[in-house]
Formats: C-alpha cells, sequence, structure tokens
C-alpha cells in the first residue's frame, strides 16, 4: 500500500508556537501525514521562532506595521507561496489578513471556542475564556474553520466540544481547550489533505 501523500504547510504565529510544537509532534510520530515548509511570525522575539528554528524549518518574521494592510496581507501569502505550502494554518496568528485568489479553501484557523459563539475581534485566549465562564456556558471546545476575510469566519471544518466544569477557571477550562485543539488540528489537517490534496 502507497505512503499518503504529505501536504506541504505554512504555519502563522505570533507567539509561544505551542500549536506548531503539537503539529511538529504528530508529524515526527508518524501519526499526520504533512510536512512544515515554512514559519511566518508576526513577531520576533516569540518562542514559537525558536521552536521552528530548532526544528530546522524556514521562518519568515513580517511584523504588520509601517504598510498597507493589503500589501503586508501579500507579503504573507508570497513567503507561504514561495515556501511550495499547499495548506496555511493559522496558530495563534493574532491579526486578519486578505486571502489572495490562489489561497481560497486552503487556510484554516484553529480557535478556542465553539464558533460562531465567542468569535470575532478581542476573542483570543483567556479573553475567550473568561468569556464563556462569564457567560455561564456548561460546555466550550475549539473550532477549525476556512479562514475568509473576516475575524473567525468561514466553512466549520471540524469542532470538538469539552465540559465546562462548576470550578473552572479560565487557566483551567483553557488547558482542557487546548488539550481538544492539539487533537483537532491535526484531524482537521488529515481529513483535508484526503479530501483537497490527495
Amino acid at each position: 500500500m502507497a505512503e499518503p501523500r504529505h501536504v506541504r504547510l505554512a504555519v502563522l504565529l505570533s507567539g509561544s508556537g505551542r500549536t506548531l510544537e503539537n503539529l511538529l509532534e504528530w508529524i515526527a510520530a508518524g501519526r499526520l501525514a504533512a510536512t512544515v515548509e515554512i514559519v511566518v511570525s508576526s513577531r520576533a522575539e516569540v518562542r514559537g521562532v525558536q521552536i521552528a528554528e530548532r526544528a530546522g524549518v524556514a521562518v519568515r518574521v513580517l511584523p504588520p506595521g509601517g504598510q498597507e494592510f493589503a500589501v503586508w496581507s501579500e507579503e504573507v501569502f508570497a513567503a507561504c507561496r514561495q515556501a511550495g505550502a499547499e495548506l496555511v494554518v493559522m496558530a495563534g496568528f493574532l491579526h486578519l489578513v486578505r486571502i489572495p485568489r490562489d489561497f481560497v479553501g486552503r487556510v484554516i484557523n484553529i480557535h478556542p471556542s465553539l464558533l460562531p459563539a465567542f468569535g470575532g475581534q478581542g476573542f483570543h485566549g483567556m479573553h475567550v475564556h473568561r468569556a464563556v465562564l462569564d457567560r455561564g456556558c456548561t460546555v466550550s471546545g475549539c473550532t477549525v474553520h476556512l479562514v475568509d476575510d473576516e475575524y473567525d469566519h468561514g466553512r466549520v471544518v471540524l469542532q470538538k466540544t469539552v465540559p465546562v466544569l462548576p470550578d473552572d477557571s479560565p487557566e483551567s477550562l483553557a488547558a482542557r481547550v487546548f488539550a481538544a485543539e492539539c487533537e483537532t488540528l491535526p484531524e482537521a489537517i488529515g481529513r483535508l489533505r484526503r479530501s483537497s490534496f490527495s
């Protein structure tokens, strides 16, 4: 039986790189048929850049300030294009981008809530989990979705739910949701690889 074809990924990040680290672990363990061709970071001095460099992954640092939004977006996707990326994964990337025509349907994001709930500008990280607790929700989770030109918008690829416990803090809920993200994002990439890139 032939080996599954590996999908070539670009990973966009802005911070700690925990999601990148998880993807690299899945790939190294043979659980995800993919390669990370490039990491594009909006910030230079972040752990995500260090993780990529240690793994031997090419890195481009492209801060969004100082130029027009459309020009910066094109720089981001030009880097992905030059690296031969087939699928772009937003992994803690805290910026809106304009999706060029050749990447429509090929950019995904992982978000720490069950979209459309608790999504949109300003809903990231602990802001999401505090809002879930403040609303009194009994369930939360994560969403992998196709990215378009709006925050946390676009067709849902996969969602996983987690319980919200009576004694949860934002930190304890965040840990449970992130554990779900660590399974959901690779699974979503696998589904997309089989349906779109095989």
